[in-house]
């Protein structure tokens, strides 16, 4: 392993569960920290699926998209299709991403680990337009209630 780290070969491997579960997590953690309210997996109304929505506390509504790794970002062509979803679109990624590869990508950039992240660079806002918002918010927090009840079972 030549100096390698667990982190650096499963960055490179085509399995990458801990990375996307250590990036989600660091990435939630951070949400939290700047008083959103985040979930996992939600299902936008186009189909996709939104990797952490985060619900701030004047309605405002964020999506991260987690890249465990180079490849993943490489095969998913679908992440534009997040920003309308959302008044600020993320990419989060573990730390020893090639981050020069998002350098043109129109959104923020968030680097995490387990314990927490940081925003590298600022996502562009764009507010939603108001029907949107509401029926994002109605759509959130449905998926969020059933998420409780799902827990509590």
């Amino acid at each position: 392993m030549d100096g390698e780290t667990p982190l650096d070969t499963a960055l490179e491997s085509s399995a990458r569960p801990e990375v996307t579960l250590m990036v989600r997590a660091g990435a939630t953690r951070l949400l939290v920290d700047l008083g959103f309210a985040p979930v996992w997996e939600l299902t936008l109304a186009s189909g996709r699926r939104a990797d952490i929505c985060g619900l701030g506390p004047k309605g405002e509504l964020v999506i991260v998209e987690v890249k465990s790794g180079l490849e993943d970002f490489r095969t998913d062509g679908k992440w534009p299709e997040y920003a309308p979803w959302c008044d600020r679109f993320f990419f989060a990624v573990a730390p020893g991403f090639p981050l020069a590869l998002l350098d043109h990508a129109p959104c923020g950039l968030i680097v995490a680990d387990r314990f927490g992240a940081g925003i590298v660079r600022e996502a562009p806002v764009h507010p939603l337009a108001p029907a949107r918002r509401k029926a994002m918010t109605l759509m959130f927090a449905r998926h969020a209630a059933i998420r409780a009840l799902r827990s509590e079972a």
